[in-house]
């Protein structure tokens, strides 16, 4: 019998309970049915068709997305928001966004045009703009920029960042604002913040909404910051955006940029290229030479900056950080276990957003094979793996693969409130990161890494640039070498095998984080760099 009803889950942490005569997949799995040429035999297969997204307004190519569930229904087909919004999908709503679509298309390359005369127009201007000396006023307001057009995140190292940062800026500087397209999981409640949303324009090419953004983004921003000056422009660089050069500009304040990676090498290798690549690399660049302060988070990042003509003078290595104490020895991970039936096992710990650098899939190779090769582990260890992402159908076919039966469990994304005692839960916590695919240094400075530490768990982790200069082989984690599943299956069962060693190599990596890498000295690092060049 046909299932009732079809639900997509674009983006959503909802704890759902399918019935038997439900269906629930995430969209990247419908994206792999219709690469597979296999959503031909779900059209009209379903009575009901549902697309559950965090924000109905903001979804991927809205006509053909809209157009594919009303073509899986035969009866009710509708689109719904966490917040309960919900709209029925009927050809008057099919038109409109068709007309929307055809409308946006005629204009994009205006769009384009507009936006990349503004880029040369901002970046010819630059040599005039670093005459004038920006000073910089510590006592007033600092202002964060998140421009990123990604919604309902609520769990992942870029969250983490942002609150270490934000909940720490006013021991040094004034009470932060945050300017941001969403709310951001456990930044502090008694922050001034402001939600600044897109336009409904140009969401059915991919990279559209993001450049017109910029202008959305710094008319709002100037409404919600009125007469106030603020002491700097704070911005987590996201790609095409450029509001924060405008507002410090503006307001002439100096400007700081955090620089997680080109955005561009990030598409190219780990994605689909942008079609607009000139563009986006000219915002690129306009934002690091306009930066009076540029933070990295590794060496290899300042690296490739300094390649690109950015002065090294003003690029501090800042690697990520943790709170210490939201991280913990102290957590209670009892009700996790409980309830993944988990006691009187050790347990191997992964969390992630599975991306395609994290080696999430070598981790779940790693663990077959060493169930295979030491069968009686099937009975005391287990491997749990938190969190969801595009590497998670590669996992989930290693895993099966390997058969490892019922020695896994796979949790799904959780909220970012819920890491700590997820992470508690465990025994062994593994980074299995692995080489970038095209020989370049790995840049990464895992916001897990740090986590892991502050937990006081035994640690396996890959010998991989800065990991390996953070930890210390056999004194803070059991270092293997990036990829290998035969060195990760040894270190698995090193630590495994070695409860006393597991304690040691936690406490000292505790030990060590709370000495060099909590998000209160980030923070601090940050602002001694900006006094240095503005003071």
């Amino acid at each position: 019998m046909s299932h009732l009803k079809i639900t997509i889950l674009k983006g959503t942490h909802k704890e759902l309970n399918p019935s038997g005569h439900s269906t629930f997949i995430t969209f990247e799995e419908l994206r792999g049915w219709i690469k597979r040429g296999i959503i031909l035999k779900h059209l009209l297969r379903y009575q009901e068709a549902c697309l559950l997204a965090n924000r109905i307004d903001f979804i991927p190519k809205p006509f053909l997305t809209t157009l594919l569930i009303r073509l899986l229904g035969r009866t009710a087909c509708y689109l719904k928001d966490m917040e309960g919004l919900q709209q029925t999908i009927t050809i008057p709503l099919l038109m409109k966004l068709f007309v929307q679509l055809t409308k946006d298309y005629l204009r994009k390359y205006i769009l384009i045009r507009r936006n990349l005369v503004e880029v040369k127009q901002l970046t010819a201007e630059y040599v005039t703009i670093i005459l004038n000396k920006k000073l910089l006023n510590l006592s007033a307001i600092p202002v964060y920029l998140r421009t990123d057009l990604a919604f309902g995140l609520r769990s992942g190292g870029s969250l983490g960042h942002i609150a270490g940062v934000l909940n720490h800026l006013d021991v040094f500087s004034g009470k932060p604002i945050l300017l941001t397209t969403d709310t951001i999981p456990t930044v502090r409640k008694d922050l001034e913040t402001y939600l600044i949303s897109p336009s409904k324009e140009f969401w059915d090419f991919k990279e559209l909404p993001s450049i017109n953004f910029n202008k959305t983004f710094e008319q709002d921003a100037k409404k919600y910051l009125k007469d106030k000056k603020p002491s700097f422009i704070y911005q987590r660089y996201s790609a095409n955006n450029y509001s924060g050069v405008k507002l410090a500009r503006f307001y002439g304040v100096p400007f700081l940029l955090e620089y997680n990676g080109s955005e561009i090498w990030i598409q190219r290798h780990w994605g689909k290229p942008f079609k607009y690549e000139s563009l986006s690399e000219k915002i690129e660049l306009l934002n690091l030479r306009e930066a009076d302060v540029v933070v990295v988070v590794s060496q290899p990042m300042k690296h490739e900056l300094v390649e690109r003509g950015i002065d090294a003078v003003k690029i501090l290595i800042n690697p990520n950080g943790v709170d210490p104490d939201r991280y913990s020895p102290k957590i209670d991970g009892s009700r996790i276990r409980a309830q993944y039936h988990l006691d009187g096992k050790t347990v191997i710990g992964f969390i992630g957003t599975f991306g395609k650098w994290h080696g999430a899939e070598v981790l779940a190779e790693a663990f077959g094979r060493l169930l295979q090769e030491y069968p009686d582990y099937r009975n005391k260890v287990r491997l749990l793996m938190i969190g969801d992402g595009i590497m998670m159908p590669e996992v989930k076919a290693r895993l099966k693969k390997l058969e490892v039966g019922e020695s896994d469990t796979l949790t799904g994304l959780v909220p970012q409130e819920e890491g700590p005692s997820h992470l508690a839960a465990c025994d062994i916590l593994v980074a299995s990161h692995v080489p970038n695919p095209d020989g370049t240094p790995f840049f990464g400075s895992p916001t897990k890494l740090f986590e892991y530490m502050a937990m006081g768990k035994g640690i396996v982790a890959s010998d991989l640039n800065q990991i390996g200069e953070v930890l210390k082989h056999d004194y803070t984690a059991w270092l293997v070498k990036p990829g290998d599943m035969d060195s990760l299956m040894i270190g698995l069962k090193t630590l495994i095998d070695d409860e006393p060693r597991r304690v040691k190599l936690g406490k000292a990596a505790r030990e060590e984080v709370i000495a060099k890498y909590t998000w209160r000295e980030h923070t601090r690092k940050i602002i001694e760099k900006l006094k240095e060049r503005c003071g």
